[in-house]
């Protein structure tokens, strides 16, 4: 109808164009934008970034593991094995495959703890040694594992996630106490242990020299360590192996200790402590070394318990105490051969100069008696008479003509005073009395009383058996003094035979006459051999002939009136008994020192000892 108006919107056919083509830009502008940072992005990963993820996606997939090498084994010198290695197992745990982190960990060993034994000490030592670890490192937790151990986590392992048992050489003593001050022991890598290793060659290694041999010759007995990288999958077991190098094994060593020696000698010592120490004069090798109470070395290869640890430190006479190296006695008597050789050198005395022994010493001008240990004395006596009575008066009157200065000097030749430079750790230097000492020690003068004392080896000397049994082979090899030897051989991995190694030769005491030496190796000799000898017990039913010397050193001092009997004074408070020996006299093979704490006289316990420990040797030796 014309003149009605009508309502409908008319149609703007330009407006809707504009419209489309203002959104269809926005939404190309979008989708470029997309599409950039999508191109970015993929240029960041692919090649900017590439290396990066590379990296990581490799380590997802191959994984770099330590090879540890076989630790090199220890034999005596007669081929028998004193320190091996047995197959063990132990439980590992790798922190950062373990869900959780801390708290997950000990939820972890909570769990573990139904299988594998893991008690608080376990426990406390884990959590101290993997702080000193990576969180990709495989820290262990128990060794050792029982058969049951083993069995009872492998079927339940998939429950663990970063925990797993590893098959390991575990180090083994099988003579035990034996030979622990000789050997030491191996323990595990402790935080300080960690601060000195070279950690490239030690990752993956979990127990290490701590003392002893083991200790002095760790790098030689480690090794050298491998890697190898491996393939895994989603579940981190191996898949293939991508590339090895192998470990290679420690050296194997020879030690110059005879184990029956060593056993004949402990075995003499019975319950009593002390130390036997014997060499072999011809080239330094120590034939035996012996420190009497001791412990199983192989209680610490796995970690040793506080409780156990304690029991130890609670066991009487200090059994981790080493007496041979550490140990420090009065010598006694057995100085005397020493005092005798100085003034014989030194022109003092000679071989045929006679003192009258009375039985008390006087010092002119004092009225203090020094006394002699036989009642009457023992009449006029020579340089070998008074050997072979170990005449106290004599070598009193030897000590004061040639003065602390000149006694100092001379036997210093012999290594006393100082340490002997044997190849183990925490050697002691004993204590050779000077002038000099004695001011700087005590700030107080040197007295002619203590001159005198200290040519019957009291008063301020102080030696150890390894001293000891060194200057007696000094003494019997013309004066050519080793620096002790326990390395006798080497042999590398894959060498069939050992290297055989030499003892140096430390010093030479210059010999003015060859007799005066003589001299008193004949006053040993008449020790155990003479009419009057001090010692002729030993020298019954020999095969070979003995020179020796006793000796009493003093714990305590008695009022210079007083005598009692040992049976009078507390077991603690008795004097030590030593002896020192060599033999055969006419080419000595072994030179040996016995000292057996509250032992009382030297040639009532400390001989037999000597003997017993001789005879090992030489039965061996003499026999065709």
């Amino acid at each position: 109808m014309i003149g009605r108006s009508d309502t409908r919107s008319i149609k703007d056919s330009r407006e809707e164009r504009r419209l489309f083509e203002h959104r269809a830009r926005t939404g190309l502008a979008f989708v470029i934008v997309f599409l950039l940072a999508l191109v970015g992005r993929y240029v960041w990963l692919q090649v900017i970034a590439y290396e990066n993820f590379s990296t990581r996606s490799e380590s997802n997939r191959v994984n770099v593991r330590p090879l540890v090498p076989n630790r090199g084994l220890i034999y005596d010198r007669r081929g028998r094995v004193i320190a091996e290695n047995r197959p063990a197992y132990r439980l590992e745990i790798v922190p950062e495959k373990v869900p959780g982190k801390t708290d997950g960990l000990d939820a972890l060993l909570d769990e573990l703890s139904t299988l594998v034994e893991l008690n608080e000490d376990v426990r406390r030592s884990f959590h101290k040694t993997r702080r000193h670890y990576q969180m990709f490192d495989s820290v262990p937790v128990k060794f050792n594992l029982s058969e049951q151990e083993v069995a009872r986590f492998a079927v339940n392992r998939h429950r663990f996630a970063g925990a797993d048992v590893v098959s390991y050489l575990s180090r083994s003593y099988p003579y035990g106490e034996l030979l622990t001050h000789v050997l030491g022991y191996v323990g595990r890598v402790d935080e300080h242990d960690i601060a000195r290793l070279d950690k490239g060659n030690y990752r993956g290694t979990r127990t290490i020299g701590k003392i002893g041999v083991e200790r002095y010759r760790e790098k030689i007995l480690h090794g050298t360590s491998g890697f190898e990288r491996v393939e895994s999958n989603v579940r981190g077991r191996v898949v293939r192996v991508l590339e090895r190098r192998g470990a290679i094994a420690g050296t194997d060593l020879v030690l110059s200790i005879d184990v029956a020696v060593q056993q004949a000698a402990w075995d003499a010592l019975g319950e009593r402590p002390g130390s036997v120490v014997a060499i072999d004069p011809a080239d330094g090798s120590i034939i035996a070394l012996v420190s009497k109470p001791a412990y199983n070395p192989n209680d610490f290869v796995s970690g040793i318990s506080q409780r156990a640890y304690k029991a130890i430190l609670d066991t009487p006479y200090r059994p981790l105490f080493n007496r041979a190296l550490m140990g420090t006695y009065g010598p006694g008597s057995t100085l005397k051969p020493f005092i005798g050789l100085a003034g014989l050198e030194l022109e003092v005395v000679s071989p045929q100069t006679r003192m009258f022994s009375s039985g008390t010493f006087y010092i002119e001008g004092f009225s203090r008696p020094y006394h002699d240990w036989k009642d009457g004395g023992h009449g006029w006596v020579t340089m070998k008479t008074a050997l072979e009575q170990s005449v106290n008066t004599y070598f009193y009157q030897l000590a004061l003509d040639l003065g602390i200065d000149r006694m100092h000097a001379y036997l210093s030749q012999f290594g006393f005073g100082s340490i002997t430079g044997v190849d183990m750790t925490g050697e002691g230097e004993g204590l050779l009395p000077s002038r000099e000492w004695k001011q700087n020690s005590h700030g107080e003068p040197w007295y002619p009383g203590e001159t005198v004392i200290a040519g019957i080896g009291q008063g301020f000397n102080l030696v150890t058996p390894l001293q000891l049994a060194n200057a007696v082979a000094t003494l019997v090899n013309g004066g050519k003094r080793h620096a002790p030897r326990l390395l006798y051989a080497a042999k590398k991995a894959g060498d069939e035979r050992a290297e055989r190694t030499n003892a140096p030769i430390a010093f030479e005491v210059p010999v003015k006459d060859t007799r005066a030496w003589q001299t008193v190796l004949s006053g040993m000799d008449r020790v155990v051999n003479g009419p009057l000898g001090t010692a002729k017990e030993v020298a019954v039913n020999t095969r070979y002939r003995v020179g020796g010397k006793t000796g009493t050193a003093q714990v305590y001092m008695l009022d210079q009136d007083a005598t009692v009997t040992d049976e009078e004074v507390a077991q603690h408070l008795r004097d030590h008994a030593l002896f020192v020996a060599f033999a055969p006299v006419n080419v000595p093979r072994i030179a040996i020192a016995v000292v057996v704490e509250h032992g009382g006289a030297g040639s009532k316990v400390a001989a037999p000892v000597a003997r017993a420990t001789l005879d090992a040797w030489l039965d061996q030796e003499l026999t065709p």
